[in-house]
Order: C-alpha cells, then structure tokens, then sequence
C-alpha cells in the first residue's frame, strides 16, 4: 500500500523528534547542535529546519506532547467517582510509567524544562500551572467532603505532591535512587503514603 505524502512528513516529524530526544538526553539540550539531531535521525541538515524552526522549537514540542497526555490523564482521573487517595495513586503512577517506558524523553523534560532555570521554564509557567491546579482540585474536592484535612490549602499540597514525584525522578535520573522494577511501585507507594498521610483529618 502506497505511503500519502502527509502520512511520510508525519513520519520524518516524528523520526526527527525521536532522535531529538536521544540527542538531549546524552548530550544536554545545550550541548548539541540541530546537525547533532539530524545524524540521530539520518536525515539532511536541512530537513530539521523543514518541520521545525530551531532546537527551541524541537524542545517546546517535545514537552507540550508530553504534558499534554498528563493533563489529560489527570482530568480523566479526577472525573472518576474514587477517593482521593486512589486518584493520587493514579497520578502518581501515570508519570511514573511514563518514566519507566521512556526515561531519556522524561529526563528532557525535567532537566530542559520543569526544573530549568531558564527561558524554557518560564515560558512553559501556564501549562505547569495547570498541573498543579488539576491537582489542587482533587485536592480541594476530597477536602469539602472531609475526606482529607483542609487546613492546608490545596495548591500547597498539590505542589508538594508534584514535587514529591519529581524529585523521586530526578533521584532516578541522577542514579542517586535505587532502580529496579519493583522500586517503581514502591515509589507510587510510598508517594501517596507520604501526602494523602499528612492530609488525613486530624
């Protein structure tokens, strides 16, 4: 069956993403060139510049898609009818998983962007915002029905919640934590301990 020309661009846009991906992760996103990327992915030079208008734009694509699938997934999760608890632990083992099926994209994402202290990170301040506030709303829902302690406010807890799975992938990243298959479900685990534990009702 014969390929559509648009289904072959949508193929090389991804190709040159892939390897973009595996580009930034072994090298850092400051220390490679487009050139790089286009030797990743086995195609011209120019070819890079036909889908996108600079690494920039490579790496603002690559954190979008990404973060785009976790808003959705949390949005998902907080319309199930579930306690607070199980919908954290549903979170927290999305982004979880998804380290697990593709660390070097995870690393990008956090390393480049998330926990930049540079352009990228500010310009990408909305769209981290509203994980939190997705959080936050899990958070505040269970906290009117008492299901968890409403003394501390749900934006506080929603970023402590965040930060707390982050940092267990930076830990991972950095080899500073064990891991093995099994220390991804402690992970989820002890996550939620952690939080939705501090936030019972008192």
């Amino acid at each position: 069956m014969a390929t559509s020309g648009q289904e072959q661009a949508t193929d090389k846009r991804r190709v040159i993403l892939d390897a973009a991906v595996k580009v930034f992760a072994r090298e850092g996103f400051h220390g490679c060139r487009v050139a790089d990327i286009a030797d990743e992915a086995g195609v011209a030079y120019g070819l890079v510049y036909h889908y996108f208008r600079s690494k920039d734009e490579i790496l603002d694509t690559l954190f979008l898609e990404r973060w785009g699938l976790m808003l959705e997934e949390i949005a998902r999760v907080d319309g199930e009818s579930a306690p607070a608890r199980e919908k954290l632990a549903a979170v927290a083992g999305f982004i979880i998983d998804s380290y697990r099926h593709d660390p070097d994209l995870m690393k990008v994402i956090i390393v480049d962007v998330t926990r930049a202290a540079n352009s990228f990170g500010r310009s990408h301040l909305e769209k981290i915002r509203e994980a939190y506030e997705l959080i936050g709303a899990i958070v505040a829902s269970a906290q009117q029905n008492g299901e968890l302690r409403s003394d501390i406010t749900p934006a506080f807890a929603a970023m402590a919640f965040y930060g707390a799975v982050e940092q267990v992938l930076t830990g991972w990243i950095f080899d500073i934590l064990p891991e093995a298959a099994e220390d991804y479900d402690q992970a989820k685990e002890f996550i939620v301990s952690t939080i939705c534990d501090g936030l019972e009702p008192r």
